[in-house]
């Protein structure tokens, strides 16, 4: 069994539905594959960024995340020890609110949308090889579906959007540019009737606390440390009791003990940043495959929706394999690569959970240019690839 597409996409969630979705708009035959089952859930920090929220509502998908019951946010609160400071959403760029959807609810929202579009996207079909011409040029994959058929798919590209330990990324050698030292450990857990307004953001000497309402009238709660300090805090007392432990009497831990829990307390270990070569003969990367920031930077999902955009802009422009593609992808790594390391240089600071209250401060308003950056960048482009 073989097919000839312009375009194969290894994976579906954020990074790879938004990237065939626009693919699929310019007219380009498009397959995305994704191992996993549409609407299956994963780890992820939920809060969209003034920058996502903008590329959803560019693409004409916001509205579908909103009928799915998102709740709009319009305001942020840090706590810093006991000081609070509170920032109200300016509307500007057509966003005037942010939003924060469970990845059950965004990644088939991006799926669909790409199927609209013209996209061919099938579940539980994992890649399992790359094909190579003569000259070491990608052009296509092996896949393999839960019945455990095989099929050769042919195409001018593949791009992998298959998650941190990416495998296209792996099997072409991305060289990494940047690979950081720092990693923060997680736990998290949903509750019911927590009575708080918009993004909540709680840091403490060592530790780090965050509640983000999400759908189904639930609000997603974490608490993070350096990663061998969460480990430790798990091993001895579990993942509950290490979440109650670092909140606290804190700003959310009475509204924790009167609210209900939904679901089990789940455990991350922290993982260290990465920004790899994102393209190569026949092959490119976009999302958390090509750039890995720590969780705590709250960014994974709006630096995807950013790279999908600037991916399929530079595949359209060059819709061939030839010098103007190079050219194109080259300059797609250029301006994820300018966007990108300003702001890993300033998470990894974040993430080694050494600094004091003055510290954090300076640090989230380097990090909150480094966005603004990244917004004026967007507003820029085309309003569909």
């Amino acid at each position: 069994m073989t097919a000839r597409w312009d375009v194969v996409v290894v994976g579906a969630r954020v990074a790879g539905a938004s990237t065939a979705m626009l693919l699929a708009r310019a007219g380009l035959r498009v397959l995305c594959v994704e191992r996993s089952r549409k609407g299956s859930d994963t780890v992820s920090t939920h809060a969209l960024m003034r920058a996502g929220v903008l590329q959803l509502s560019r693409w004409g998908v916001l509205d579908a995340v909103r009928a799915a019951g998102t709740p709009p946010v319009r305001r942020t609160t840090f706590h810093y020890g006991d000081d609070a400071v509170s920032v109200s959403l300016r509307p500007s760029a057509g966003v005037d609110a942010l939003y924060a959807p469970r990845r059950t609810v965004l990644d088939p929202v991006l799926a669909d949308a790409a199927v609209g579009a013209g996209a061919t996207v099938r579940y539980g079909t994992a890649v399992t090889g790359l094909l190579r011409g003569d000259d070491g040029r990608v052009t296509g994959v092996v896949v393999r579906d839960r019945s455990g058929r095989t099929a050769e798919e042919h195409a001018d590209l593949v791009i992998g959007a298959d998650g941190r330990n990416s495998f296209v990324a792996a099997a072409v050698g991305a060289a990494r540019q940047f690979t950081g030292l720092e990693a923060t450990g997680f736990v998290y857990g949903y509750w019911a009737d927590l009575p708080i307004d918009g993004y909540t953001w709680v840091y403490r000497p060592g530790t780090s606390v965050g509640a983000i309402p999400t759908n189904d009238g639930l609000t997603c709660v974490f608490a993070g440390a350096r990663s061998e300090v969460m480990a430790s805090l798990v091993r001895a007392h579990g993942p509950e009791a290490a979440l109650r432990t670092i909140t606290g009497p804190g700003v959310l831990g009475p509204g924790l003990s009167a609210a209900r829990r939904v679901g089990g307390i789940r455990y991350v270990r922290g993982a260290p940043a990465h920004l790899r070569r994102p393209y190569g003969p026949g092959w490119a990367l976009v999302g958390d495959a090509g750039y890995w920031k720590d969780p705590l930077s709250t960014h994974g999902m709006t630096a995807a929706l950013r790279d999908a955009g600037l991916l399929a802009a530079a595949v359209t422009s060059g819709p061939r394999p030839g010098t103007a593609r190079t050219a194109a992808l080259r300059n797609y790594a250029g301006c994820r690569d300018a966007l990108s390391l300003p702001m890993l240089e300033v998470v990894e600071r974040v993430a080694a959970h050494d600094w004091d209250m003055t510290g954090i401060r300076s640090l989230l308003i380097q990090l909150a240019s480094t966005m603004v950056d990244e917004v004026e960048l967007l507003e820029g482009l085309p309003q569909a690839a």
